[in-house]
């Protein structure tokens, strides 16, 4: 069982999201929480203007609304806001998304009630995922139209996933004799005020980008095995001389990767003198993608422990702020560094498969066909690759240099941080069929190479693929 208190860790937020773990709102959090209400319910008998508590939003923040309109004006909100288009988002970053929201909630400062957060997780744990349309937020004023349509369904309206089908809200609600939550003041406006959906979609990255890394390691130390590379731009030397810990991080495991290699010995004295810089430099490209993404998990995790709503109460100091913590220039860089990182790798790993499938650089049969002329080999799969890191080119422009005003130019600065995430992340699934790629060129090259060995690394990971992949000694259907 995850307790929501005052933070939450990445490993925590993995357990919760794909794993289903169970999540609890600490005691701690509800003390919290109602402190934090019990001061709006002070506000709202006050009678005082307070933005998007008795006022209209956005443009219209100006526009008094009646006492008793205040739970009208919440309920609107998410039907005016829940305007997004475009495919939904993976119901993990769905499901990241309610955990987030709860977790800024449970912070204290957004003057909700105990029962909303309650129902965050209780979608959370029941297994209940709204559908979410993945276009529709320019990352300021927090991920209004995906965050309203997640929490659309807590007041019955709306779509969900639930048990695999896709149903109205309402009819699943009635089903699991679930009652629809009435908003309160300020209740409506505290759900969608948040960076909650980019935040979901680069966690998830943070979690699958440390394989991505791995990966991308054991496929240089395979493709130096293929090409008959040179070992000693991985010596420890050249990272002590040049201290960037990613870079350290990348020779480290190729150096245990490749150890007692008899490819290597069997080449000791040739008259090669350097290696291409696909091969040579690949500490110094992945180590700086590794510090790259290092970075970004950072920025991630501080974002996690966030309060991102606007208007901030603090009930010890008996007032409220209007500010900017919805707006998501920092994970809107951030997200566009991850993405050009994660590109990197995918570039240097193309380099690499063309090294071992042209004969004039490889002194392998060409393509790594067995018969090539009536066999075509891999050549293809080159093709593929060049195709998607040429993808990744277009995607990495940064989206984070982009703005466009907003709500009467009220909003006249935005983020672009969610089209910014969502971008990394289709990069990195390009990233992953061209590590794919290389790793299976890389492996039907080692065949060439029998019966000599390559390193110890090198070799289980070969045994690996050849239990999924055979020998390609014809054409085939790939």
């Amino acid at each position: 069982m995850v307790e929501l208190d005052a933070g939450l860790g990445l490993e925590a937020f993995r357990r919760v999201v794909r794993d289903g773990e169970p999540v609890k709102l600490a005691g701690a959090a509800r003390e919290r929480i109602a402190l934090c209400r019990a001061f709006v319910d002070r506000l709202v008998e006050q009678g005082e203007p307070v933005y998007g508590l008795n006022t209209g939003f956005g443009k219209l923040a100006t526009v008094r609304i009646d006492d008793k309109d205040l739970k009208l004006l919440q309920r609107n909100l998410l039907l005016s806001h829940a305007i997004g288009v475009g495919e939904p988002f993976a119901p993990e970053v769905v499901r990241g998304m309610l955990l987030l929201r709860a977790q800024s909630l449970a912070m204290g400062f957004s003057g909700v009630r105990e029962r909303v957060v309650d129902y965050l997780l209780e979608f959370l744990n029941r297994g209940i995922t709204p559908v979410v349309p993945s276009q529709g937020s320019v990352g300021a004023s927090g991920d209004l139209a995906p965050l309203a349509h997640m929490c659309l369904p807590l007041i019955g309206e709306g779509e969900v996933e639930y048990r695999g089908a896709v149903r109205p809200a309402g009819e699943v609600l009635r089903e699991l004799g679930i009652e629809p939550l009435e908003l309160e003041a300020k209740e409506g406006l505290a759900l969608i005020n948040g960076t909650q959906a980019m935040t979901s979609v680069l966690a998830l990255l943070m979690l699958d980008s440390d394989t991505l890394l791995k990966t991308a390691d054991i496929a240089v130390a395979m493709s130096v095995e293929a090409l008959k590379g040179s070992h000693r731009p991985f010596d420890e030397a050249v990272t002590r001389l040049r201290p960037h810990p990613g870079m350290a991080a990348t020779s480290t495991n190729v150096r245990l990767l490749l150890q007692d290699s008899e490819i290597m010995r069997s080449h000791i004295d040739c008259d090669k003198v350097q290696d291409a810089y696909s091969l040579r430099a690949a500490p110094q490209v992945h180590g700086a993608s590794r510090d790259a993404i290092a970075h970004v998990a950072e920025v991630v995790l501080r974002e996690m422990q966030s309060v991102t709503d606007n208007p901030l109460v603090l009930p010890e100091e008996r007032r409220t702020i209007s500010a900017g913590n919805f707006h998501g220039q920092p994970l809107a860089l951030a997200a566009d560094y991850a993405g050009m990182a994660i590109a990197e790798l995918a570039n240097i790993s193309e380099r690499r498969i063309e090294q071992m499938l042209n004969p004039a650089l490889s002194g392998l049969p060409a393509f790594l066909a067995e018969g090539s002329g009536l066999n075509s080999g891999l050549m293809i799969s080159q093709y593929t690759a060049a195709a998607l890191v040429s993808e990744n080119k277009v995607l990495a422009h940064p989206a984070s240099v982009d703005s466009i005003p907003t709500s009467a130019n009220q909003e006249d600065h935005v983020s672009m941080g969610t089209h910014a995430a969502r971008k990394a992340r289709t990069i990195f699934e390009n990233a992953l069929w061209v590590l794919a790629i290389e790793l299976a060129s890389a492996a039907q090259a080692l065949d060439f190479h029998a019966p000599l060995r390559p390193g110890k690394g090198v070799e289980a990971v070969y045994r690996r693929i050849r239990k999924e992949v055979r020998h390609l000694d014809r054409d085939r259907y790939l």
